[in-house]
C-alpha cells in the first residue's frame, strides 16, 4: 500500500510547483466522468477517490456516470472536454488497453485523445456462482460445464469488459462452453444471478465482496496471481486447476488532451496524497485492492505493457464489440 520513494518525491515536488502555478484551482466544481453505471467497481473506486480529493482540495467533485457499450460515451466525453481541469475521468484497462484490440473502428486514440494522470489502484476479479448451482469448487464447475455445454450463463457489465474477458479466458483454458450475457450495469447482473437467472460471474472484488460475505452468492476463486487478503481461503484459479490463468484489474485518473503539465502534476500529487490516506488505504484493503499512486510517466509505461498483455487475451478469447 506504500508508494515508491520516486513517486513520493514526485508528489512533494509537484505539489510545490503546481501549487504556485495553479494557486486558484479549483474555483468551481469538478466533473468526474465514470463511463459505467453506478454501483459497480468503477463507480466505487471513483467515488472513493473523489471523496478524498474533495476533502484535500476543498473542492466539489461531481461524479457523472455515463454507461454505454465499451464505455465509449463516457470516454469520448472526457476526450472532448476542455483541458482546464474541470472535467476529469475514470480510466481503466478497458478504455486504455483493451478497446484498441477489441473495437475495429475505435472512435478515439487512447494515446492522443486521453491524457494519463496516474494509476490509482490495482485489484482482481472473483469467480462466483449462484447458490442453487450444484458446484462447490472450480473443478466442480469445469465438470458441470463440460457435461452441460452451452447451458451455463455468465454475466458481465458489457462486451469487452474484464468481466467478460475473465469468463472468455476461463472457457478457453478449460475447454468449456458457456453463454455470455452482457448487462449495462453489474448491479443488475448480480440481482439476476441471486434470483437464479444467471449462473455465474467474474466480478470485481469491490462490487461483490458484500454479497459473498453475506452468503448471497458462492465464491470459488480469484483471478489474480496471488490470493486475496479479503478472501484468503479462496484459491487463485491457477491453484484451483486452471494453470496459466491470470487477470488483474486497475483504475486510473485521466483527462482530456492539452492539460498543462503543472495541472497534471498537481492532480497527480493530490491522487498520491489520497493514496497515503489511512482512510483510503483501509477502504481499499477491505475491497482487496492496493493503492498504486504512480507518476504520469510511470503510468504511461505501465499502460504500454498492459496493452500488449490484454491484446493477447482478446485475441485468444475471440471477443469482439461491433
Amino acid at each position: 500500500m506504500k508508494m515508491t520513494h520516486h513517486a513520493t518525491s514526485f508528489a512533494l515536488v509537484a505539489l510545490t510547483c503546481a501549487g504556485t502555478v495553479q494557486a486558484q484551482y479549483p474555483e468551481r466544481p469538478i466533473r468526474y466522468i465514470v463511463p459505467s453505471a453506478p454501483g459497480g467497481g468503477a463507480d466505487i473506486s471513483a467515488r472513493l477517490l473523489t471523496t478524498e480529493l474533495s476533502a484535500q482540495m476543498k473542492a466539489t467533485f461531481v461524479v457523472d456516470n455515463r454507461p454505454s457499450s465499451a464505455g465509449l460515451v463516457g470516454v469520448l466525453a472526457i476526450a472532448r472536454a476542455r483541458p482546464d481541469g474541470y472535467t476529469l475521468g475514470y480510466g481503466n484497462m478497458g478504455y486504455l488497453a483493451i478497446n484498441p484490440h477489441l473495437i475495429r473502428d475505435l472512435p478515439y486514440d487512447p494515446d492522443k485523445d486521453l491524457l494519463p494522470i496516474g494509476q490509482f489502484t490495482s485489484n482482481q476479479n472473483v469467480l462466483a456462482v449462484r447458490l442453487s448451482l450444484p458446484v462447490k469448487s472450480v473443478p466442480d464447475l469445469v465438470a458441470y460445464a463440460k457435461n452441460n455445454p452451452d447451458k451455463l450463463s455468465f454475466a458481465s457489465s458489457g462486451n469487452g469488459t474484464t468481466l467478460q474477458l475473465s469468463g472468455e479466458l476461463f472457457k478457453q483454458l478449460t475447454g468449456t462452453r458457456m453463454v455470455h450475457v452482457p448487462y449495462k450495469a453489474v448491479s443488475q447482473a448480480l440481482t439476476d444471478m441471486m434470483a437464479g437467472q444467471i449462473d455465474l460471474i467474474f466480478d470485481n472484488q469491490s462490487s461483490i465482496a458484500q454479497l459473498i460475505q453475506a452468503g448471497r452468492v458462492r465464491a470459488l476463486a480469484v483471478t489474480g496471481p496471488t490470493r486475496s487478503k479479503v478472501f484468503p481461503d479462496l484459491p487463485t484459479l491457477s491453484e484451483a486447476g486452471v494453470p496459466g490463468y491470470e487477470i488483474t484489474t486497475w483504475t486510473a485518473m485521466i483527462g482530456p488532451p492539452g492539460m498543462s503539465r503543472a495541472l497534471v502534476a498537481r492532480l497527480n500529487a493530490e491522487m498520491q496524497r489520497a493514496c497515503a490516506s489511512p482512510k483510503v488505504q483501509a477502504s481499499l484493503t477491505a475491497q482487496g485492492a492496493t493503492c498504486v499512486g504512480s507518476t504520469p510517466d510511470e503510468f504511461v509505461q505501465f499502460v504500454k505493457k498492459e496493452r500488449v498483455k490484454w491484446g493477447d487475451i482478446v485475441k485468444r478469447s475471440g471477443a469482439k464489440v461491433d
